[in-house]
């Protein structure tokens, strides 16, 4: 039994690691954005602090959608399914649901006025906003094809492509934002402008190169199928519905930290960077465990199913563990990567408590919401992200800040609160399915 868990854990961790750098990229480029934001000024970080929050929250409900190509494929390919066919109405998919959400933050950006704001971040987080909105149809689409790859296993090439994306926006960051002299043409500072040319330029060219790598599959027949699409959103709209929440919770909570002053919206981007390095390497796990899950559970493996879960919540806990010791005793080395100030610095030590609370109940759920996905079972993940962020998170946030003066640190206990909750329910309905399965044995 030990050996076949090892084998399992082995070939978990074998899968996640093409896909951990991927998600490590994905995080990367929000920490060069703010490295070099906060090089530039407090009040750039600020900004960027507010503005990505709204653009990513905007956008991560169209990726949430795509994210249900990689289960849904998975499944087909355990019942022998031939999948490849249904590459082009991937794109085409995310093509469509890019659409919407392209509108919706538009519209945002002509009514950030009527947000609260600290004055000093309107302006600035409006020329990010502008921008960046262009770039959730390559997001989209880049997250689309990612997934369908995924779903084959194929993870190698897509994640080393984010890979080179993170030296590129890191490149692109530095010189439009600081400016540079090339000899033969200068570039001037741009500030916060060159930060959002660069996420728009990086983004679109690593779509561009994925679309040119999948050229043969392109060469597979275009077929209209129904079925196909009523799985995905079947499968997409509670995983969207979930990560929307869970992103409104994190992003609105920056953007009413920001009404307080850029110093506060600074810290909070800090921590909430820290936070998404370890959930990213947490997830990685977890997305190889849909994917095993996934495939067993069309093939009706429920033994294989029952052992790929139970080795997705023991390497999250070791992870967790990892992440608790290198926070406690490194923290003020790893916050003094993002800024040289130190009235940032003092003020980012008070919350990384809450930061490590919060990591441990984030980490056993994404390992919960992992197995559910792979089963098929997406209903009740938007059920608990809702109930946490809503219900939870910001009202506890907001009482704690406005009527008891706990600014961060009132907002990051609504957001540990939050996820203790969604840790609870999520894990819940993994282990009754669970034990559904072990009975059929």
């Amino acid at each position: 039994m030990i050996k076949e868990y090892k084998r399992i854990i082995i070939d978990l961790i074998t899968l996640s690691m093409p896909i951990l750098a991927g998600n490590l990229s994905q995080i990367l480029i929000g920490f060069t954005d703010t490295i070099i934001a906060g090089h530039y000024s407090t009040l750039a970080l600020g900004a960027i602090s507010v503005a990505s929050a709204i653009v990513m929250t905007t956008i991560i409900g169209g990726i949430g959608l795509v994210l249900g190509v990689s289960p849904t494929i998975a499944n087909l390919r355990g019942q022998n399914t031939p999948c490849k066919r249904y590459f082009k109405l991937t794109i085409l998919f995310s093509l469509i649901v890019s659409i919407p959400f392209f509108i919706i933050l538009r519209i945002i950006l002509f009514n950030l006025d009527y947000i609260g704001l600290s004055p000093d971040l309107i302006e600035p987080s409006k020329q990010y906003i502008d921008i960046c909105s262009y770039s959730i149809f390559p997001s989209i689409v880049f997250v689309a094809i990612k997934e369908f790859l995924q779903a084959y296993e194929k993870v190698v090439f897509t994640n080393f492509l984010m890979f080179l994306m993170v030296i590129l926006n890191l490149i692109l960051n530095y010189v439009l934002t600081f400016g540079y002299d090339f000899s033969i043409f200068s570039i001037p500072s741009l500030g916060i402008v060159g930060l959002s040319i660069a996420t728009l330029l990086t983004k679109t060219l690593v779509a561009v190169f994925l679309l040119l790598y999948c050229i043969p599959l392109f060469k597979k027949p275009f077929i209209n199928c129904t079925s196909y699409i009523k799985d995905l959103i079947k499968v997409g709209c509670p995983i969207s519905c979930a990560i929307f929440f869970e992103f409104l919770g994190f992003n609105l909570t920056a953007v009413l930290i920001g009404k307080f002053s850029s110093l506060f919206a600074a810290v909070h981007n800090i921590i909430l960077c820290i936070g998404n390095f370890t959930f990213m390497i947490v997830l990685s796990i977890s997305n190889a465990a849909s994917i095993k899950i996934g495939y067993y559970n069309g093939k009706k493996d429920i033994n294989n199913i029952r052992k790929y879960s139970i080795a997705n919540w023991i390497i999250t806990l070791v992870i967790c563990l990892v992440s608790f010791i290198l926070l406690g005793t490194q923290s003020g080395f790893i916050l003094s990567i993002f800024s040289k100030d130190t009235l940032v610095i003092s003020l980012s030590k008070k919350i990384l408590k809450f930061a490590i609370a919060f990591l441990f109940f984030d980490g056993i759920q994404a390992a919960s919401v992992g197995i559910l996905k792979g089963l098929k079972d997406t209903k009740i993940i938007a059920k608990a992200m809702v109930c946490a962020y809503a219900v939870i998170a910001i009202p506890v946030g907001c009482y704690l800040a406005y009527y008891k003066g706990l600014i961060l640190e009132g907002f990051w206990s609504g957001l540990v609160l939050a996820l203790f909750f969604a840790a609870i329910i999520t894990t819940t309905r993994a282990v009754k399915n669970l034990e559904k399965i072990k009975k059929t044995l």
